[in-house]
């Protein structure tokens, strides 16, 4: 019996899913959080090593400073980050055709870090003419439809079409970027940060604001998940930062 491909398209596009690939039933792990001085080495590691350095600090940065998941980056485009005129938009709207379970989200693009990556990497796609066009005055001389982040060839990364089977046994389809997905581990890896995968910024974010005190209500809005139970999944913190959180309750 023939197995089917699963459904590919690049970002931009609207295909039809004409086939899809079923996920097997496992455990899950939980990827690995890092510390600032870790993230600073990995950042250090990828400006040094990558062959694409200005792309990849951005989508490390987008996924720990904004809790941004992989195909989201892959699928976020240059409207919904800059205006018309060029400026950046501090406030992006996730739309909810990129996010996973649909539901439209807001992510702010306000770290230092993340404004920086965004502009050098604005510059490096208009130097070597990535998805540009001939009026540098609007967006920046980027073409507004493209995605934000493209492959070295200039496209969009490519999506799959997958399946799972969620808590309640209901079946949902949702496009991954597993290119990307593991572009992103291996930079972790290449720095020598073992357990690390595309998701460990958003956990790190996730745990890093329960740790400074913030609600988990609140991390559960910024992450985007419908039910609590699933952000505190995400959570990874110590037992002195525990004990702090309950010695300061009153």
């Amino acid at each position: 019996m023939l197995k089917r491909r699963p459904a590919a398209f690049s970002v931009g596009t609207h295909p039809e899913i004409e086939c899809i690939q079923k996920l097997p039933m496992t455990d899950k792990v939980r990827a690995s959080t890092i510390r600032p001085a870790e993230l600073r080495h990995l950042l250090r590691v990828t400006a040094a090593t990558s062959r694409h350095p200005q792309r990849d600090a951005l989508v490390l940065l987008l996924g720990h400073t904004c809790a941004m998941r992989v195909t989201e980056i892959a699928r976020v485009l240059v409207s919904d980050v800059l205006m018309p005129s060029g400026t950046r938009r501090s406030e992006v709207s996730l739309r909810a055709a990129i996010t996973k379970g649909s539901t439209q989200r807001c992510v702010y693009m306000t770290h230092a870090l993340v404004v920086d990556a965004i502009e050098a990497y604005v510059e490096h796609r208009w130097a070597r003419g990535l998805g540009t066009e001939f009026d540098r005055k609007r967006f920046r001389g980027l073409s507004p439809s493209t995605p934000l982040v493209l492959t070295h060839k200039g496209s969009g990364f490519e999506l799959q079409a997958k399946r799972r089977t969620l808590v309640g046994g209901e079946r949902e389809t949702y496009w991954a970027c597993d290119s990307l997905q593991a572009h992103v581990t291996r930079l972790y890896r290449d720095a020598g940060l073992q357990g690390c995968s595309s998701h460990s910024g958003r956990r790190t974010f996730a745990t890093r604001l329960v740790a400074q005190g913030h609600a988990i209500e609140t991390v559960q809005r910024l992450l985007g998940h419908a039910d609590i139970d699933h952000t505190d999944d995400y959570l990874d913190v110590d037992g002195r930062t525990l004990a702090a959180m309950f010695a300061g309750a009153l």
